[in-house]
């Protein structure tokens, strides 16, 4: 199975350095010089499964894009909980908001290529997170916007509390 997805801007696809600066970057470029050497046939003096390992390495990038998925998700989730149940605020939910938060910054430093995903990921990890709070929070789904009430800057500012 081969996941399309877009060019990253990163230093030389073969540059150590593009690994510890972006590794998400780093997977993909990696995958699409994998299938390159495939696709030209390359005579090697040991035989590799170039489309195997191109799969394998950029799986490992997807899996980055899919932590990111998942730290939106919860960071929002727990967003919508503190702004509609304000009687329920606790210390255990603002360490919460924080933990995802720092993941989330963490994430973003050693894949910064990601960043450019943010806002196309957003509407979809918010519909998550709406469903999310509704279960945790038992409030009706219609409690919470259809449409993710916290910008970008918002969303990461470990400041912000609705």
């Amino acid at each position: 199975m081969t996941a399309t997805l877009p060019a990253p801007d990163t230093k030389a696809a073969g540059s150590g350095e593009a690994h510890e600066d972006d590794f998400y970057g780093w997977c993909l470029d990696q995958a699409r010089a994998l299938r390159a050497l495939s696709a030209m046939r390359a005579n090697l003096a040991v035989p590799l499964d170039l489309e195997n390992l191109a799969e394998e390495i950029e799986s490992l990038g997807i899996s980055q894009l899919h932590e990111l998925r998942a730290r939106l998700r919860q960071l929002l989730a727990h967003l919508l909980k503190w702004r509609y149940q304000p009687q329920r605020r606790s210390r255990s939910w603002r360490a919460t908001l924080r933990v995802q938060r720092d993941a989330l910054a963490d994430l973003l430093e050693s894949s910064p290529s990601l960043k450019r995903r943010l806002a196309e990921e957003l509407p979809k990890a918010y519909e998550k997170a709406r469903r999310l709070a509704a279960d945790e929070t038992g409030l009706p789904l219609s409690t919470f916007p259809e449409s993710c009430p916290f910008d970008l800057e918002q969303i990461e500012d470990p400041e912000f509390l609705p």
